[in-house]
């Protein structure tokens, strides 16, 4: 079994922060992921990291990965399945390739996946029309109609990259919209973007592809069918937190709740990032959480190991 000073959960910008912050205090660290940059890998263009005025989700990832591997940091290409605390209060993660580390303290960086709406046709046309990341799939729908759900930053920005190659672009929103006022300023210069208030989708037809949406108006009741051959669903993150002990505090929304350090309410396990509950969903706020978590963890070290 191999040990270490601290195990860090997740390859975003938190968990790569905060795998440099402890190399730099001389922590014997490991990164656990399945990926390097976590969602800023579904995120076409980042313009409010400081430093990079415009820069693409894949180079900054590239960048940050880069930057960490130049310290003595080891690295698992794995999925935590169980998160233990022993009696000697160190930290058995145990990992889905059937590996078993051990960690003096943990810092919990896991981020969030896609919300799934639930309705019928979604599960069916997936990969077949509805898409979880117009980054990612947007090139394949270059002069058709889509649809993109959701109300927040990812959603407003879907439908901005999707309006540059698609003829029309439906944002269907649930109650408001919650985006950045410079992405509504954006999107509100394009023609081709229809935006549905109170609007929730309530099944996705087809035949071999997806062919429409029905959604339904919360004000009215009434229901349309509105002809697409994209559904991109933006409808938020459900925190990635099904590997922690039972004793860890979440909030309503599954989130690891926190104080201004990075601490939970289990001595020697730390979080941040979009898996905990801080109010701003932001790269650049995750990044400086991963390093005031991995200070925090140091000095939880000096104290208590």
């Amino acid at each position: 079994m191999k040990a270490y000073d601290i195990i860090i959960i997740g390859g975003g910008p938190a968990g790569m922060n905060a795998a440099m912050y402890a190399a730099r205090k001389e922590l014997r660290a490991v990164v656990v992921t399945t990926d390097f940059g976590g969602q800023i890998l579904l995120t076409s263009e980042i313009e409010n990291y400081l430093g990079f005025p415009s820069i693409s989700g894949f180079e900054l990832a590239d960048k940050m990965e880069a930057h960490v591997r130049q310290y003595p940091v080891d690295f698992e290409t794995a999925s935590v399945e169980t998160l233990t605390r022993q009696e000697d209060g160190t930290f058995a993660a145990h990992l889905d390739d059937g590996q078993d580390i051990v960690g003096k303290a943990c810092i919990v960086t896991a981020g969030k996946r896609s919300r799934t709406l639930d309705i019928p046709g979604e599960a069916a046309f997936t990969g077949r029309g509805v898409s979880y990341c117009a980054t990612c799939d947007g090139p394949f729908y270059r002069n058709k109609t889509v649809a993109v759900v959701g109300g927040g930053d990812s959603a407003v920005q879907a439908a901005i990259e999707l309006a540059a190659i698609s003829p029309k672009v439906y944002l269907l929103v649930r109650s408001r919209i919650r985006a950045q006022e410079i992405l509504v300023k954006r999107m509100q210069e394009h023609d081709n973007i229809d935006v549905r208030i109170g609007c929730v989708p309530e099944r996705i037809e087809g035949t071999k592809k997806i062919e429409s949406v029905t959604v339904k108006y919360t004000e009215t009741g009434e229901t349309e069918t509105i002809p697409v051959e994209g559904c991109f669903v933006e409808a938020g993150g459900i925190p990635n937190n099904g590997f922690l002990p039972a004793e860890v505090q979440m909030n309503r929304a599954g989130e690891i709740v926190t104080d201004k350090e990075g601490r939970t309410n289990v001595p020697g396990l730390f979080a941040a990032g979009d898996v905990t509950d801080g109010p701003y969903k932001q790269v650049i706020i995750a990044a400086g959480e991963g390093a005031a978590a991995a200070l925090s963890a140091h000095e939880y070290l000096l104290m208590h190991a």
